[in-house]
């Protein structure tokens, strides 16, 4: 097993929705999330640093609105 390259961030998948979420309002404070393209808010989420698919576990459009819904609740949090 590889250790993670960066130890502030532990492994995250798709199916951590909140903890994405989280992580997208932190590092990316200046996008808007409720303008934000699925295709762009995937390129984000794949570039989050601790990030990495899981087989079974694919990315779909109903996890991409729940990420979307989470980080939009995390902006005006």
């Amino acid at each position: 097993m590889m250790d993670n390259p960066n130890p502030n961030h532990h492994q995250l998948h798709w199916l951590d929705v909140e903890e994405i979420a989280e992580e997208l309002a932190e590092a990316h404070p200046d996008v808007n999330p409720m303008t934000i393209t699925f295709p762009r808010l995937k390129e984000l989420v794949e570039s989050l640093p601790g990030f990495k698919a899981q087989p079974g576990h694919p990315c779909n459009e109903r996890i991409l609105e729940t990420i979307q819904g989470l980080w939009i609740e995390e902006k005006d949090g």
